[in-house]
C-alpha cells in the first residue's frame, strides 16, 4: 500500500469519526433555535406592556447601572446578541460537514452496488443539512429582529438623555 494511499483511508478514517459529534451538534443547534424562538415569542410578547421593563433588556440594564456609557451599551447589546448570532453561522457549516461525511460511505456503496446502504447514507447527510439550515434561518431571523429592538432601545436611550 503506498504512502498515498494510507493517507487517504487515514483522512477517511478520521472524517467518519466526526460524524456522530457532528450530528449531535446539528441536533442541539436545532433544538437551541426552537428554544430561541420560543423566547424570542416571549419577548415580544412582554414588548406589547409600554410601561414595564420586561422585554427591554438595555432599557433594564441601563437602569441598573446608572452612568451607562453608550459604548458600554453598545457591547451589552452585542453581547446578548451573541449566541444566536453565531447559531446562525456555525449551523449550515456543521450541515455541510453532516453532509458529505455519508457521502463518501454512499459513494463506496454505490459502487459495490449496494442501494439499500446508498439511500441510508443520503437520508442522514439531507437530514442533517436541513436540520442544521432551519436552525440557522431560525436564529439568523431572531439575531435581525431583535438587533432591530435593541437599536431602538439605544435610541430611546439617547433621547431620554438628550431630554435631561
Amino acid at each position: 500500500m503506498s504512502s498515498s494511499s494510507t493517507i487517504e483511508v487515514l483522512m477517511y478514517q478520521i472524517g467518519q469519526l466526526f460524524l456522530l459529534p457532528v450530528l449531535g451538534l446539528v441536533a442541539l443547534l436545532f433544538l437551541y433555535s426552537l428554544y430561541v424562538l420560543g423566547g424570542f415569542a416571549v419577548q415580544a410578547w412582554q414588548r406589547r406592556d409600554s410601561q414595564g421593563l420586561r422585554g427591554y433588556p438595555l432599557l433594564r440594564y441601563a437602569q441598573q447601572h446608572a452612568a451607562v456609557t453608550d459604548d458600554e451599551l453598545d457591547l451589552h447589546a452585542h453581547k446578548l446578541l451573541e449566541p444566536e448570532r453565531l447559531a446562525s453561522r456555525v449551523a449550515p457549516m456543521l450541515g455541510l460537514v453532516g453532509t458529505m461525511i455519508p457521502m463518501g460511505p454512499a459513494l463506496k456503496s454505490l459502487s459495490d452496488g449496494n442501494l439499500a446502504q446508498v439511500s441510508g447514507s443520503l437520508t442522514v447527510a439531507f437530514s442533517a443539512v436541513i436540520l442544521a439550515l432551519i436552525a440557522a434561518s431560525i436564529t439568523y431571523w431572531v439575531a435581525n429582529v431583535r438587533r432591530r429592538w435593541l437599536a431602538e432601545e439605544i435610541v430611546r436611550l439617547q433621547k431620554g438623555r438628550g431630554q435631561q
